[in-house]
């Protein structure tokens, strides 16, 4: 049986509402052994960390600002992740980072807040987990603003190009690879061939983002093993190998012990 970590995974949204025993079962039948649950803006802090408490042995919970909901009232969501990270420990500040995809009417405010919430994880000793949708350079360059050897993190969802993907990994930083890896034209195979497993963690980003054959479809922890089969073909090693060096470093960089 793989050991497994999903880094990434929204499973306390709606749409896991009525079958969660079911996704639990099904997420440990096929090895992963810990969900980590980045976090999106004062809406749903509270299903976050509800679902935490009664999943405690398998997930564990990150404090940030999803960039989508960073809009007129940002301040007010920045104080109130702020007063979260006063009162308890999380195991990251994410996700944070900046999404020029639909519009830039906010960006200014993006950066704010990224910023801000970069200085919160060197505050905390935390890594940070980065949303880069559209904006990769512009998440490369705020990092490497701040970079002392104390910031670590994962560009989750890594869409990015090798040059880019070289960037990060110089930052000292992972790159969170998923469901697109498996889709036929992303070019992320191209990507990831060039890249060591070390520099590597794996996600679901459930419920966005399924892997082939569920591409469309909701996804779900238990389908990280599509994007380990996939690594293991490109990789050229057993899926073992995948497992046992992604999970380490998921280990390495959240500091997680063996639940």
């Amino acid at each position: 049986m793989m050991n497994l970590i999903d880094t990434h995974s929204h499973i306390y949204l709606q749409e896991f509402a009525n079958d969660q025993p079911e996704i639990f079962e099904r997420l440990n039948n096929e090895g992963v052994r810990m969900v980590l649950l980045p976090a999106i803006d004062a809406s749903t802090h509270q299903q976050m960390l509800d679902l935490e408490a009664r999943k405690n042995e398998v997930c564990l919970a990150m404090m940030g600002i999803h960039p989508c909901s960073i809009k007129d009232n940002y301040k007010e969501e920045l104080k109130i992740a702020g007063d979260y990270l006063e009162k308890r420990a999380f195991i990251a500040i994410g996700e944070i980072g900046l999404d020029f995809y639909w519009d830039k009417t906010f960006a200014k405010q993006q950066y704010e807040a990224f910023h801000e919430q970069i200085e919160w994880a060197l505050q905390y000793d935390l890594p940070i987990v980065i949303h880069s949708r559209n904006s990769t350079d512009e998440c490369i360059n705020v990092v490497a603003e701040h970079k002392t050897d104390k910031l670590k993190g994962v560009f989750h969802c890594f869409s990015g190009d090798v040059e880019q993907a070289k960037k990060i990994i110089e930052l000292g930083f992972y790159l969170g690879i998923g469901g697109v890896l498996t889709f036929k034209n992303a070019g992320l195979d191209i990507v990831v061939e060039e890249i060591s497993l070390d520099h590597i963690v794996l996600e679901t980003d459930a419920p966005y983002l399924a892997p082939v054959p569920f591409r469309g479809k909701r996804n779900e922890p238990s389908y990280l093993k599509y994007v380990v089969e996939k690594l293991s073909i490109i990789k050229n090693c057993t899926k073992e190998e995948v497992a046992d060096i992604t999970t380490a470093n998921a280990k390495n960089l959240f500091r997680l012990k063996d639940q």
